[in-house]
């Protein structure tokens, strides 16, 4: 894996941390603005939200730009937006500063994942995204305890402001170890979109939706899980945090060798193992040690779920459309994430918060369901000629 698969991994590192920083603060900001916990999950929500109706449009205007300069802008967008969330005065400030990048987030992830694929064979191109794919990990391993940390030292806009940092240093590694990646040649919005009369495209995208909404629906509200549920207090919750993240680590390197020679196992038995360790956490949420044990073993398994989510996205997709597909699959995680944080809020409101982890086995068995749906890849006459593409996809 060379330099730039790794410069790749540290961006997502950044927009991610970025992302996911106010989980760990989400009872401290609802607090704070004097919302409810349902309500400060809209910084979460709306952020997905946005992301997910901005996704394809975005990808598509910026198809003729230079794919080294929209990296390096999106990334100098997080770092205004983490300076502007630092400053709100009020919720809908920081809830308007959070939305600025959403909108040129899915441009981010759309090119790094191509890029990361388009420097390796075909076949090591689980691979390639697992590399890239380690920064959501971290990001869940040092950038969301780390921001929860220093909201717990000095208050919540340290946050802010260590994820504004964490983007900056991002920005400079992209912009040393990325070589300029003008675009090829232009190609028409109709070829683009032709690959979505696809079924399996759409089997893809709603595995993907059903996965992240499953995972989302508990993760989004964990440090209030922690906090009702557990009752740990905010440094207990940033340990948990990082011992959740640190064993994710292990599972997005250890899943990501699994998938590499088959992927269905991952599609498949994914759900069904998060299943298992929610429903741990709903019977042994109340006591303290077991919950440490469990943390760890759902931090190692939720974690794997990015991976295989970016790897069903572009499941026997033809090379020459990989990047157009890749502009949906953060639609379609960040519609996920939406779902997933709506409906486990709506839980919250209305009952309580331990009651969330029945939505997310709801979210994940129907993503289990449709693991067994088959759909092939039928490829037209005139794309002939991406034929090779499809198969080594396929062996891989």
């Amino acid at each position: 894996m060379n330099k730039i698969i790794y410069a790749l991994a540290l961006g997502v590192f950044g927009v991610a941390t970025s992302e996911f920083c106010v989980i760990g603060i989400l009872p401290v900001l609802a607090k704070t603005f004097g919302v409810s916990i349902d309500t400060a999950g809209w910084l979460m929500s709306g952020f997905a939200l946005t992301v997910a109706l901005c996704g394809p449009f975005i990808t598509t205007l910026t198809k003729n730009i230079n794919r080294k300069t929209i990296l390096l802008l999106v990334l100098a967008t997080f770092v205004l937006s983490n300076v502007l969330s630092a400053f709100a005065t009020d919720f809908n400030v920081l809830l308007i500063s959070r939305i600025i990048p959403a909108v040129f987030y899915p441009a981010f992830w759309a090119i790094a994942l191509t890029l990361a694929m388009k420097q390796v064979a075909p076949k090591e191109a689980p691979r390639a995204i697992a590399v890239v794919m380690t920064g959501l990990s971290i990001s869940t391993v040092v950038g969301v305890p780390l921001t929860t940390y220093f909201a717990d030292l000095f208050d919540w806009k340290a946050s802010f402001i260590i994820a504004g940092l964490i983007n900056l240093l991002a920005f400079f590694s992209l912009l040393f170890a990325v070589p300029s990646t003008p675009v090829e040649k232009t190609k028409s919005t109709k070829q683009d979109f032709s690959i979505l009369k696809q079924p399996l495209v759409w089997v893809n995208y709603g595995y993907i939706l059903l996965m992240i909404a499953g995972m989302f629906a508990t993760y989004s509200y964990l440090a209030d899980y922690f906090t009702q549920i557990t009752k740990m207090n905010g440094a207990q919750v940033s340990l948990m945090l990082l011992l959740f993240g640190a064993a994710g680590i292990l599972g997005n390197w250890l899943v990501g060798k699994v998938i590499s020679r088959n992927v269905q196992i991952g599609f498949r038995y994914f759900p069904i193992a998060l299943i298992v360790v929610e429903l741990l956490a709903y019977f042994f949420g109340t006591w303290f040690a077991p919950m440490t044990l469990i943390i760890m073993i759902w931090g190692f398994v939720h974690t794997a779920g990015f991976l295989i989510g970016n790897t069903r996205g572009v499941y026997q997709i033809p090379q020459h459309t990989l990047e157009f597909t890749n502009s949906f699959v953060p639609s379609f995680f960040n519609l996920g994430v939406t779902f997933g944080t709506m409906a486990a809020g709506w839980v919250i409101k209305f009952s309580n918060v331990h009651y969330i982890i029945w939505v997310s086995i709801l979210f994940l068995g129907g993503a289990f369901a449709l693991s067994f749906v088959k759909a092939n890849l039928k490829i037209e006459s005139d794309e002939a000629q991406n034929m090779d593409d499809v198969r080594q996809l396929k062996q891989a």
